[in-house]
């Protein structure tokens, strides 16, 4: 027996055999497999400005909601994780409910969008689609749902013009950028944004991607590939980890201007809280939201913690303000069990009870 580990040459042995015969079965299981997809819910082009398009998903069935529901995802990772995979889409639970989902994809930002403001991202893409979806359906307003930094742009929007948004979904969107645990608003507040964009143009994904994974280093650069190991043998769980691996990676460049301007404002300056964040020359309030707001923050999110996002209550002007504490992660919150359980239905009934 070596020391209070109570490893033991029988245990040691056996341990050894095990993995022997995991990586002896993973060479059958990786020639087996193909491509890993991913987005399975069949959608369709209505709209483009350039890079930007916007999709319209189809359901098994036509939706029986009548204002339609356009999702806003951040700029750093591609949209496709609201709708990842059969058993893991929040938009395929909100379509089996009868809504009608809108996505907003913001393309592969290249040096021609080197210039791309927040007032782009605001008022031309999200503005574009949001009148775009008012015309097609004859509707003043559509319910709006923003994902992390889609949200905070959501949130610039919907304080523009709150009378385009009849109702605001937030998921994981960071308000008060200065929480004390919010560890990447802490390293972002020790750079020079202007020499890094002045320097570099567009941002690089791979250096946006290895600032995230930092935040975790041994849980996302060792842990979870040591734990691979347990599932060489078995298919299905490799293509979902595989799948998992395509989106962490799959990251655009962020259009320099964009991030100049959105880093400065709310990671450094934290202006939804101080006040004075601008969007092309028009200062934002908050409390201008005086639409129905459903606020759903993750209770481990380790990217956006709890309390960034609850301190949206203090700041709306809404009336109707609800919340929504998931019980998960960052990522959690779109593909785990739990997931497709709560968040589709209480998207649902909470808009339900407002369509009345």
């Amino acid at each position: 027996m070596i020391g209070p580990l109570n490893i033991t040459l029988d245990s040691l042995a056996e341990e050894t055999g095990r993995l022997q015969r995991k990586l002896s079965a993973s060479v059958e299981t990786l020639r087996e497999m193909g491509d890993v997809d991913f987005g399975v819910t069949p959608r369709e082009e209505v709209w483009r400005d350039g890079k930007v398009v916007l999709y319209r998903f189809k359901g098994e069935h036509a939706p029986t909601a009548r204002v339609p529901i356009l999702i806003a995802y951040a700029l750093v990772n591609r949209p496709y994780m609201v709708d990842l995979q059969a058993d893991r889409s929040l938009v395929k639970g909100l379509l089996a409910r009868g809504e009608d989902i809108y996505i907003i994809d913001w393309g592969y930002p290249d040096r021609s969008d080197r210039f791309l403001a927040m007032e782009d991202y605001i008022e031309r893409f999200i503005g574009g689609a949001v009148e775009y979806l008012c015309n097609a359906h004859g509707l003043p307003s559509i319910n709006l749902l923003g994902i992390c930094q889609g949200g905070a742009f959501s949130l610039c929007y919907a304080s523009l013009h709150p009378d385009k948004v009849k109702n605001l979904i937030t998921m994981v969107t960071p308000v008060d950028f200065h929480t004390s645990d919010n560890m990447l608003s802490n390293w972002n507040r020790e750079i020079d944004v202007d020499l890094l964009v002045d320097t570099l143009g567009n941002v690089p994904a791979d250096m946006m991607n290895f600032t995230y994974l930092m935040l975790k280093p041994w849980r996302l650069f060792a842990q979870k590939y040591v734990g691979m190991v347990d599932i060489l043998d078995d298919r299905q769980a490799m293509e979902d980890f595989l799948r998992m691996e395509k989106w962490i990676f799959d990251s655009p460049d962020q259009a320099g201007e964009a991030f100049r301007e959105f880093s400065k404002q709310f990671f450094q300056e934290n202006r939804f809280v101080t006040g004075g964040a601008k969007v092309g020359g028009r200062e934002v309030h908050l409390g201008m939201l005086e639409m129905p707001i459903l606020n759903i923050y993750a209770e481990q999110d380790h990217l956006v913690p709890p309390d960034a996002s609850r301190a949206l209550r203090g700041l709306c002007g809404s009336d109707d303000y609800t919340e929504l504490s998931f019980k998960g992660g960052h990522i959690g919150i779109y593909v785990s069990g739990r997931a497709q359980k709560e968040v589709p239905q209480t998207i649902h009934d909470w808009l339900a009870q407002r369509s009345r």
